[in-house]
């Protein structure tokens, strides 16, 4: 007698009860708990494994295209760029580079943290100094393909890049000569209401700050990126005036910068974090130095930051640009702590192309060096 067919309807249902039966015994099996869960379908399927290579590592058996590094040789086997505004070149420490030192100028110093952190390292290639007094983040990105670009200075062969970069996307400068240029006992909100505006800059350099780690990282994937916060201007705890900025102003002023870091902070580590989770090569690390100055911000006996700083000018008397700069001093607390970021790393194995790195020979390095 001829056997009837098992319809399609039935073969899937009798699959589906079949994994149905699979499942319960795994969540009988295992703790009530997503861990467990995902360990149980790990041994039951052979997916879905904690720990498993990200889709740019190798798999199991296959030659390792990356080179695993130590914190510093991932930092020094090329070059070093040193990328950013005048936090970064030094603008207010003196020794300024001469060319550099002019109206309009980037005021490069020999004090800045760049050199500092070049002179600490035994780098295979050299320091591109490129860090620009009253650089903005989108003006970085305008200037793309340009001969003013610091972002196309940047080589394959970079294995470690400082920026930092944002205060004058925020508008800081203006922000706090509106605070100033006020009379304090009549205006005393002039900081407070500029609130909206600044929270409307920092929308808009979220996207500026992601377009800036991609350019980079399209020209040098195999560099540790470092991202330079910005220090505390006034004491945590201000007990009087600053000018005409009483201690409500100076704290908003700190608030206001804190945040704007912590947003940085946060970009940057989910910035990381994909690169880690996919197996890809370099890093992007954040360089907390929000309380680098700690005890010696504007207002107290030994500040390294420069104070309220004037000119005097044919035209009248106005405000120096390097006023609530680092000095030598605060560039070496800042140099300090891009240090033990260099030493520690990003807390997760670095990796840089091996042909990459086998290629960085002094002949290479040269022939890119200006």
């Amino acid at each position: 007698m001829r056997r009837p067919d098992v319809s399609r309807r039935t073969q899937l249902l009798g699959a589906a009860a079949i994994v149905l039966a699979v499942v319960c015994a795994v969540v009988l099996a295992v703790p009530a708990t997503r861990g467990g869960v995902l360990d149980a379908w790990c041994r039951t399927t052979g997916t879905g494994c904690p720990g498993s290579p990200g889709p740019g590592a190798p798999r199991p058996g296959e030659p390792d295209w990356r080179l695993r590094l130590d914190p510093e040789a991932a930092a020094t086997w090329g070059h070093y760029a040193a990328l950013g505004d005048s936090y970064s070149s030094g603008d207010g420490a003196d020794d300024y580079v001469a060319e550099t030192a002019v109206t309009g100028g980037c005021w490069r110093s020999a004090n800045a943290y760049p050199e500092t952190v070049a002179a600490a390292y035994d780098f295979a290639g050299r320091l591109g100094f490129y860090a620009c007094s009253s650089q903005r983040g989108h003006a970085m990105l305008d200037e793309l393909g340009s001969t003013d670009s610091q972002i196309d200075r940047v080589t394959a062969h970079t294995s470690l890049v400082t920026i930092g970069i944002g205060g004058n996307d925020l508008g800081f400068t203006s922000v706090l000569r509106t605070c100033m240029v006020r009379l304090p006992l009549v205006d005393t909100t002039a900081c407070k209401d500029q609130e909206s505006d600044i929270e409307r800059r920092m929308r808009l350099f979220e996207a500026t700050f992601a377009d800036l780690v991609d350019e980079i990282r399209e020209r040098a994937p195999d560099a540790r990126m470092l991202v330079v916060g910005y220090p505390r201007l006034f004491p945590s705890d201000p007990d009087g005036m600053y000018y005409t900025l009483n201690a409500n102003d100076q704290e908003w002023l700190n608030d206001t910068l804190e945040r704007f870091n912590g947003q940085v902070a946060e970009a940057v580590a989910e910035a990381d974090t994909e690169i880690g989770d996919e197996g890809q090569v370099g890093s992007v690390e954040y360089v907390d130095v929000f309380t680098a100055l700690n005890g010696h911000e504007v207002g107290t006996d030994e500040a390294w930051l420069n104070g309220v700083l004037l000119r005097d000018l044919t035209s009248g008397i106005s405000i120096d640009r390097s006023t609530f700069h680092p000095t030598s001093a605060g560039q070496d607390a800042l140099a300090e702590r891009v240090r033990a970021q260099i030493d520690a790393g990003p807390g997760r194995p670095l990796y840089a192309t091996r042909s990459t790195v086998d290629n960085a020979s002094p002949d290479v390095l040269a022939a890119e060096a200006d």
